[in-house]
């Protein structure tokens, strides 16, 4: 049967691409016309030049296609224009699930993200189910996922979309080739660019076993659950050092405080601004550290039969394809 897989040129849905292509399903991928298309390169599926942006070509990429892995979305936690973020992750999304149900799609697989997941207070790891509101998402990245994902969970309540979720926890591995805010974190960690570190954690996944949880979701998932696809809660220091040993490293030892971490932030933001480039800390991404993101994937476990590795091979695996790629 023919899958559309869209954010297949970036980082999790060539992942899911490859995975489809070793089952022998015939992908459709869906690329903006003048984007990076080297994770596709070799891979022999078809391409169509279509954009979350516009509603008539995303009616004639799901045309015949039997399954929906919709992984595109804007992912970072900086943006000049936020407005471009909702447009693409919220209104884009919306388009993209009418378009599949109009098609007669039999199966969703909607990429969100464990962003739009509670935290305990307790410090213990969120799951599906920790209670959470707009009001606690941090910066357009984690608003515009949630009210995506809430407008996905409400097509499926009241128009019948035959739709399940995902929420991969911070997925790393080979081929983030923009890098994704996670990548760039241990590229910079990789190549010694890394002088402090601040008291946070996350849960880290290899992304080929986020690709495997978005297949097991499709054949084994309920539609309308969401499921947490994660490995390994690790704090900084230990993902820092993980690397570090990695590449033959010495690991940074000093710690910064976060009320020490924000002015960095600030500077570096504005440095972006002012040149056209990208930030190397941001103001949300110091915000979301001072809380411990860290998440249970038992349900996807128990229910999917999700088994991902250990968090250490997909730094591991990560951190040389950075050195190899020289990111």
């Amino acid at each position: 049967m023919t899958v559309l897989v869209t954010g297949a040129t970036g980082f999790v849905g060539s992942a899911i691409a490859r995975r489809l292509l070793r089952d022998g399903m015939s992908v459709r991928a869906i690329a903006r016309p003048h984007s990076d298309r080297r994770n596709l390169e070799g891979l022999p599926l078809e391409v169509v030049d279509a954009d979350l942006n516009d509603p008539d070509t995303l009616r004639a990429a799901v045309a015949g296609c039997r399954a929906v892995y919709h992984a595109a979305a804007d992912y970072r936690l900086w943006v000049r224009d936020p407005d471009a973020m909702f447009r693409t992750n919220v209104e884009g999304t919306v388009s993209l699930m009418r378009a599949a149900a109009d098609a007669g799609v039999e199966r969703v697989v909607y990429t969100s993200s464990v962003a739009t997941l509670g935290i305990p207070r307790d410090g213990g790891p969120g799951d599906e189910d920790t209670p959470v509101s707009l009001d606690d998402m941090v910066g357009p990245y984690k608003r515009s996922k949630f009210l995506a994902e809430d407008a996905v969970r409400r097509l499926v309540r009241d128009q019948g979309l035959s739709a399940v979720i995902v929420n991969p926890s911070a997925p790393v591995g080979p081929h983030d080739i923009k890098p994704t805010p996670t990548g760039r974190l241990i590229a910079d960690a990789a190549a010694g660019r890394i002088p402090a570190f601040v008291d946070t954690g996350l849960n880290i996944v290899h992304v080929d076993d986020v690709a495997e949880g978005h297949i097991l979701a499709h054949d084994r998932g309920t539609v309308g659950e969401r499921y947490v696809l994660g490995s390994q809660d690790m704090t900084l220091r230990e993902i820092l050092a993980t690397v570090a040993r990695a590449v033959g490293r010495s690991p940074p030892r000093v710690r910064l405080p976060h009320c020490a971490a924000l002015p960095i932030a600030y500077v570096s933001e504005a440095w972006a601004r002012l040149t056209g480039g990208e930030p190397r800390a941001t103001v949300d991404g110091v915000r979301l550290a001072r809380k411990h993101m860290f998440f249970s994937s038992a349900k996807a476990e128990r229910e999917l039969g999700y088994r991902p590795r250990p968090a250490a091979e997909a730094l591991l695996d990560a951190a040389r394809w950075f050195q190899q790629a020289g990111i």
